[in-house]
């Protein structure tokens, strides 16, 4: 029997009691964009209260959303943490513990090589159920260092992908180069056996390439009539930190990152320019933006919370969540920021599709 799903997290709620929409009806179903960060703290954007770092791309979203306080992922490291908000499931389900790595180290621990295709996806019911669905940027769900035989991203509901050197299919791969020098050196090229095209960048602008790529799969989306699922999920602001040269300061820890941080920023302006410019997206599209774990040790900021990434403190898996869809929050939301609400990253898996007015049978998720 199919049923919809009666768990509601605070997401959900807020948007219930403020949608200005009949949620679930085939004219409305409203687009999804998850931008999911890497490695960034709960202080390091400015509308969270950094002020050694300005992030105004992601504050404008702020400003016309709701900002979340007491957001949680699932780990406080990389391939758990994607797990659950990919599944809906705890990431032991699926013997997802830890960061995948190559075979032998994966074995050691007793982690997967790659996550089970069997495993349900935000992105394969969403597909099922007529929306276009894309995923550009990091995955690290198989397909990394030598475990070269794992299924390509497409094989877990996704229309599309474009990857960097942890997920099968085409992707970007880094040109990396210090104040001073001429040449570019090339990094993680290993990473051409696991699937192509390849297409090499400067690693400063690699965000960018994937936004780019987000945007014109969602041009042809539109075009075609559909709904959409994409993920935007940079692998800014993950170490080691390469901003473009002339941001390098005295190249501390601290200052790379910040740079990073803000060159990241700056780069995903252009996507959140595009949904609130189109009409056909502004008033029909939901943004959300947050983090897979902390912030690694002398980079970001957990803000007031101790830990970081890979701790359990709340600096570790406590990750800034910001909401916008101006379509779908009453105006007397705008701009809040949810301080009580208490959620976690699993949670928005039946969420969502709550939202996007899908069904599904109970021993999903």
């Amino acid at each position: 029997m199919m049923r919809r799903y009666v768990w509601l997290c605070p997401l959900v709620i807020t948007l219930l009691t403020h949608s200005v929409i009949s949620l679930g009806e085939e004219k409305t179903r409203p687009n999804i964009i998850l931008v999911f960060i890497d490695d960034m703290g709960w202080g390091d954007f400015s509308c969270f209260g950094n002020t050694k770092a300005q992030t105004p791309s992601v504050d404008s979203m702020a400003a016309e959303g709701i900002r979340f306080s007491q957001f949680y992922v699932n780990s406080p490291i990389c391939s758990p943490s994607r797990c659950a908000i990919s599944t809906g499931q705890y990431p032991t389900r699926w013997r997802i513990t830890s960061y995948l790595n190559n075979r032998a180290d994966n074995a050691r621990r007793g982690v997967a090589n790659w996550l089970d295709p069997a495993a349900p996806t935000l992105a394969r019911i969403l597909q099922a159920n007529g929306y276009a669905t894309g995923h550009f940027g990091k995955w690290h769900l198989g397909g990394q260092r030598d475990v070269d035989d794992a299924p390509p991203i497409t094989a877990y509901g996704f229309d599309e992908s474009l990857t960097n050197f942890e997920g099968m299919g085409p992707k970007l791969l880094p040109l990396t180069r210090r104040p001073g020098e001429q040449q570019f050196g090339r990094i993680w090229a290993d990473a051409e056996i696991l699937g192509g095209p390849v297409i090499w960048m400067p690693r400063s602008q690699i965000t960018s390439g994937y936004v780019n790529a987000a945007m014109a799969f969602i041009r042809r989306a539109v075009r075609a009539g559909k709904p959409f699922y994409v993920n935007v999920w940079p692998d800014d602001v993950h170490a080691p930190f390469w901003p473009p040269v002339e941001k390098w300061g005295d190249g501390s820890r601290q200052q790379l990152y910040r740079a990073v941080l803000e060159e990241m920023d700056r780069q995903l302006g252009p996507l959140f320019e595009f949904v609130r410019q189109t009409p056909e997206l502004r008033n029909n599209t939901l943004v959300l933006i947050c983090s897979d774990n902390g912030p690694d040790v002398n980079a970001g900021s957990s803000g007031p919370f101790r830990g970081g990434k890979a701790t359990l403190y709340e600096g570790g898996i406590r990750s800034p969540l910001i909401v916008w869809g101006p379509g779908l929050i009453s105006r007397d939301a705008t701009g809040t920021w949810n301080k009580t609400s208490v959620f976690a990253a699993m949670d928005l898996v039946p969420s969502l599709l709550t939202i996007a007015g899908v069904s599904t049978s109970s021993d999903v998720i």
